[in-house]
């Protein structure tokens, strides 16, 4: 593996809202207006038992960082 590839994974890493939205089933604009101030007249309440999907996104996404962590560290 090299520099740029490594990088472009670790760039990679960050888990977006239409990952979110993905996870969940809905469209972006539902995460969107869910993640604003609660006074904001375009707040929406998150989806149903959202922490447990966020939970299952980080869980998988620092799998991937740690299996790159070892890749790198094996080079």
């Amino acid at each position: 593996m090299d520099f740029k590839t490594a990088t472009d994974r670790l760039s990679a890493a960050k888990i977006t809202a239409d990952d979110i939205a993905e996870a969940f089933g809905v469209v972006r604009n539902t995460i969107a207006r869910a993640r604003l101030d609660s006074s904001s007249p375009a707040y929406r309440s998150p989806p149903e038992n959202w922490q447990p999907v966020l939970a299952r996104l980080a869980r998988e996404r620092s799998e991937q960082l740690r299996s790159l962590a070892e890749r790198l560290e094996t080079m």
